[in-house]
């Protein structure tokens, strides 16, 4: 399997590549339009934001508090947004941005439920430690964020969820997965996925590397879904009875 080093090599989740992205994606109503200068302040912009929400979070930080932090005028700040409100959902929509392009299953893994389960968990433990002051920002801040907001991130939310929904569902079909609820079932993996990010102090302390955490979990799923009356082989398709289980990469 794919370590983090590799992952990261392929899948560029600094803050400028990402506040290129966000320039794309908002560059008719940035006044600036010379790429590379507003990438370079939407980055200071974006960090400073970051930080102070880690400190004292997203609701107590003024606008002035946020020109401060990134060394901008107030004028400055309204060339890239007009409000607090907007600046937020260019973080959230980024964010969704990158958990779909990242996590689209590769084409190789489509028809196999458990490689692509395996995939899945071990993607997404690598891009929230990429993206981590992202993912604690949403996760943390969900409840001081307005209607829409808050609509949009548990939306996310759910089609994130999905993307293990369709694993485990083509699994059971296949008779690899036994599974009573799948629903509840991907309902559940979703904050094991999250404790990884929200409590990294805790796995960092206990010295467990992003790859030996999705190790442990992809076992941990499997332990409990993994179809007892059929044994998986990766290489092959499901197989009899008696042949082992082997761990996962």
């Amino acid at each position: 399997m794919t370590s983090l080093k590799a992952f990261l090599s392929e899948n560029d989740l600094s803050i400028p590549a990402l506040c290129s992205e966000i320039f794309e994606r908002h560059q008719d109503t940035i006044s600036v339009k010379r790429r590379h200068v507003a990438v370079a302040k939407l980055a200071r912009i974006i960090s400073a934001v970051l930080s102070i929400s880690n400190e004292r979070g997203f609701r107590a930080m003024s606008l002035r508090d946020l020109a401060k932090e990134a060394n901008l005028s107030m004028g400055a700040l309204y060339a890239y947004f007009d409000s607090k409100e907007t600046l937020l959902m260019m973080i959230l929509r980024e964010v969704h941005a990158v958990v779909l392009r990242v996590l689209q299953v590769p084409p190789e893994l489509a028809d196999d439920p458990v490689q692509r389960l395996r995939w899945l968990i071990r993607t997404h433990v690598y891009l929230t430690e990429a993206m981590h002051s992202w993912f604690i920002f949403s996760f943390m801040e969900v409840r001081a964020f307005d209607e829409q907001a808050r609509k949009f991130i548990l939306d996310s939310e759910v089609v994130s969820e999905s993307l293990f929904f369709d694993a485990l569902d083509e699994g059971k079909r296949k008779g690899v997965f036994e599974i009573d609820n799948v629903q509840i079932t991907s309902a559940l993996i979703k904050p094991m996925l999250q404790d990884w990010y929200i409590k990294r102090w805790k796995h960092r302390r206990r010295k467990i590397t992003p790859e030996g955490y999705a190790d442990f979990l992809t076992s941990f799923i499997e332990a409990a879904i993994l179809s007892k009356r059929r044994s998986y082989d990766p290489a092959v398709r499901p197989n009899a009875d008696g042949v082992p289980i082997p761990p996962p990469c």
